[in-house]
């Protein structure tokens, strides 16, 4: 069987490749530590902002202890492609009244099954990037995307 012959990439045009591959695939994984214990599931977005991930959240959740005891976290989209990203950075909890309201009212689940902003088992992560790469399908190969 041949190998195949990955799409070329215009390396100018990284961020818009990066960011269709992630609309595509709309559900990342993420992975965090559970001490010394790696831990993957996948995670449904409340917002995306470039590469800055919100995501929310049960305080009763593991990985809301997990997330406490180590914030260094990495996201991976994988769209029908198998064209990847992964954005490596921290999760912060989003403290501004004004930042949690405007993805409230984005997200008709949350309220749905949350009821109110003001609900105390509601966290919001922002997944603040370090590192975002991205890699076509079968090229075995990242591309490190500019963060602005």
């Amino acid at each position: 069987m041949p190998k195949p012959t990955p799409e070329p990439i215009d390396l100018a045009k990284l961020p818009e490749l990066a960011r269709a591959a992630m609309c595509a695939a709309k559900f990342p994984f993420l992975a965090t530590l559970d001490g010394e214990q790696p831990r993957l599931r996948p995670v449904s977005p409340v917002r995306t902002d470039g590469f800055t991930v919100f995501v929310a959240n049960l305080r009763s959740y593991h990985k809301t202890q997990e997330i406490a005891a180590n914030s260094r976290v990495e996201l991976c989209y994988l769209d029908d492609r198998h064209d990847q990203v992964r954005i490596t950075g921290v999760a912060e909890t989003v403290t501004e009244s004004a930042v949690l309201r405007e993805i409230w009212n984005e997200n008709p689940l949350l309220r749905q099954y949350l009821g109110s902003v003001d609900n105390p088992a509601l966290i919001v992560y922002r997944i603040v990037p370090s590192r975002v790469r991205f890699m076509r399908e079968w090229a075995l190969e990242y591309h490190e995307v500019p963060l602005p």
